[in-house]
């Protein structure tokens, strides 16, 4: 799999071209113990059904990138919307991609289109965190004692090729207690492009205000909320969530 570098740090992606040259791209951003792998086919079935290219890629301390090798801080999202995102996109010559978002991704998304004063067509953002909930602290602590007493290393070590740099680094900080007054309102709030925000009813990360407020700070926002559904809706629900990317990303494309 091919890497770009980014300095002294090398980055793992993938690209998936379905001819879609005079499309705009899409960016798929990974959740916080997500990587290239763990996308699995959903990249290439969403680039397939809507005839746009698409770009994967493993932040750093995830899959086959570079390892974390410090403490991240609880800035370490507005960093890479900020800063790693745009430099990935001018690497790969990217220019007003669409960005699909996982929890973190998201929220990396939503701080980038937001914030980063780029151009950006739209958004899809799946289990976005705009703030911090109880359910989501509880569901991580209950996470990280599952990892130090199971063979959940064992299972992520088929996607990172630092399982431990992967989970700590994501973990440790949405645990430590600074990170409870991270909040991104401010840079969703400024966010000009269409969105669409998808969240399930059964999220034991977080719960459907995170997609309300996103509505109530941006009305252009539309808003897909599905039952019998978790914190990775396009394993969950995947029909839906192609469906409704489908029809967003079509709309997208007639934009000028």
């Amino acid at each position: 799999m091919p890497h770009l570098a980014l300095g002294a740090q090398r980055i793992e992606y993938a690209f998936v071209d379905v001819g879609g040259h005079a499309a705009p791209t899409l960016v798929f951003l990974h959740e916080g113990l997500g990587s290239v792998a763990l996308w699995k086919d959903f990249p290439s079935t969403v680039a397939a059904a809507t005839g746009c290219n698409a770009v994967v890629y493993s932040r750093v301390g995830y899959g086959a990138s570079t390892p974390q090798l410090v403490p991240r801080e609880p800035d370490f999202m507005h960093v890479e919307a900020l800063s790693v995102l745009p430099q990935i996109l001018d690497e790969l010559e990217i220019h007003d991609p669409i960005l699909f978002g996982h929890s973190d991704g998201a929220s990396i998304a939503l701080i980038h289109a937001g914030s980063a004063g780029r151009p950006v067509r739209g958004l899809i953002v799946m289990a976005p965190h705009v703030m911090i909930e109880a359910v989501c602290i509880q569901s991580i602590a209950a996470v990280k004692r599952t990892y130090e007493s199971t063979d959940l290393r064992d299972k992520l070590r088929r996607y990172h090729v630092n399982p431990d740099g992967a989970f700590l680094g994501w973990c440790n900080i949405w645990l430590d207690p600074r990170f409870l007054a991270w909040n991104i309102e401010e840079h969703v709030r400024k966010i000009k492009c269409p969105v669409l925000a998808i969240q399930g009813f059964d999220d034991e990360y977080g719960t459907m205000e995170q997609v309300d407020r996103i509505a109530r700070l941006t009305p252009h926002a539309e808003l897909l909320k599905l039952a019998a559904c978790g914190h990775s809706p396009h394993r969950d629900q995947t029909d839906a969530v192609i469906g409704a990317a489908s029809r967003h990303i079509e709309a997208l494309r007639a934009r000028l």
